[in-house]
């Protein structure tokens, strides 16, 4: 269905209701949108993005409807759900021209096969008119690929961002209503693909702070008509600031580690310091992702199986290694049996953090009333961090 957002100007692209997993890794609880927008000048129109292959008909569709030839074809980002529908849309439209990064370019020859004569290369800052409309290119390399540039149309001010700002969210609603929920859905899409790009997305920031913007039209999720909404919060995400909060993500197998999970929990929360806890086992890895966004500390917590961590804590060490949230500090508890090398091994395998390592609490079998002791310890040495951190940015 084609939806005007103004004059002129429409969107185009498909709702993925039935969506529950992206790239085989991304759980998507909400589902998602792939975004497409129609702008007709009295002299071009343009068609930013497209959409995921398999909605390539509700596209053509609802391109149809306009009746009107498509003269460029703006690709933002070469990823396949916002790319995929190209080839398709340069046979209906075989006079359209891609207009996209020459990074951009390169990878779509290369994902999608399409012919290098179909392209026109833009730099930083270059427009294209449309008659009366112009578009205006900015170069966002690492949100999140390299060759990723956003559109800013200068006489409707309005900011196509793509994958920037967005939020996996499958809703009728074409702008943003209810901001709670669009927030929630916009922190775990930046706590699972933008984290890790914080500070080239500080820079990306920088970059449109200057330009007049009523509104933001990403390629996932609805439209916000209140750009400052989701800036700032992105502002927010990016900074340095922490939060007095712990995330603490366990596995245990035969009880010995949850017993020391629940006593650490209860020594954090008496001291006033706020605790996430994840159960490995269940816990869904975006919710987690996004409890790494502002806290202050991670703890992983792991039994030892064949004189290593669990699978479960490895892949949470290797989650959070991944992500490189602004975490200051960590630390590793958990027992083991006979001997073994756990805690090296998820202390080596977080070394991307960046963080400081508190003194891991390893134990042998069951935990005793001097293993509780040091749990109390570690729970002091937590608390005396974040008063130094907290709030200060460091």
């Amino acid at each position: 269905m084609k939806r005007e957002i103004k004059p002129d100007i429409y969107a185009v692209g498909a709702i993925d209701w039935d969506r529950k997993l992206f790239d085989e890794l991304i759980p998507l609880p909400d589902g998602t949108s792939y975004n497409s927008y129609l702008i007709m000048g009295n002299e071009k129109t343009a068609l930013i993005d497209t959409v995921d292959p398999n909605k390539t008909h509700e596209l053509i569709k609802n391109l149809e409807e306009s009746e009107k030839d498509i003269d460029y074809v703006i690709a933002h980002h070469a990823e396949q759900d916002h790319s995929g529908s190209i080839p398709e849309v340069l046979k209906r439209y075989p006079d359209a021209k891609v207009v996209s990064t020459p990074k951009c370019k390169t990878m779509l020859v290369d994902l999608l096969h399409i012919p290098e004569d179909k392209f026109m290369e833009v730099n930083d800052g270059d427009t294209i008119s449309l008659g009366n409309k112009t578009l205006e290119f900015i170069h966002a390399p690492w949100v999140h690929w390299p060759e990723t540039m956003l559109t800013y149309l200068r006489e409707d001010k309005i900011l196509f961002t793509c994958d920037f700002l967005g939020s996996h969210l499958a809703t009728g609603k074409l702008f943003v209503e209810d901001e709670g929920m669009v927030y929630e859905a916009a922190k775990r899409y930046y706590a699972e693909i933008m984290m890790p790009f914080r500070t080239a997305i500080r820079k990306n920031l920088e970059k449109i702070k200057d330009l007049e913007i009523e509104m933001i039209a990403p390629s996932h999720g609805p439209i916000y008509r209140n750009p400052e909404f989701i800036i700032n919060a992105y502002r927010e995400w990016v900074s340095d600031d922490v939060k007095n909060e712990v995330v603490l993500a366990y596995v245990s197998m035969h009880g010995s580690t949850a017993a020391m999970v629940d006593y650490l929990i209860n020594a954090l929360m008496k001291k006033g310091v706020g605790v996430k806890p994840f159960n490995l086992t269940v816990s869904d890895i975006g919710e987690l992702a996004m409890a790494l966004v502002d806290a202050a500390t991670i703890v992983i917590a792991s039994p030892t199986v064949l004189a290593g961590a669990h699978p479960s804590a490895i892949y949470a060490a290797y989650l959070a290694n991944a992500l490189r949230p602004k975490t200051k500090f960590a630390s590793i508890i958990g027992s083991y049996g006979w001997g073994g090398k756990m805690d090296e091994q998820i202390a080596g395998m977080i070394k991307n953090l960046g963080v400081e390592l508190i003194e891991p609490v390893i134990i042998k079998g069951y935990p005793r009333e001097d293993d509780f002791k040091l749990l109390d310890k570690l729970a002091d040495e937590i608390k005396k961090r974040h008063e130094k951190t907290v709030g200060r940015g460091k």
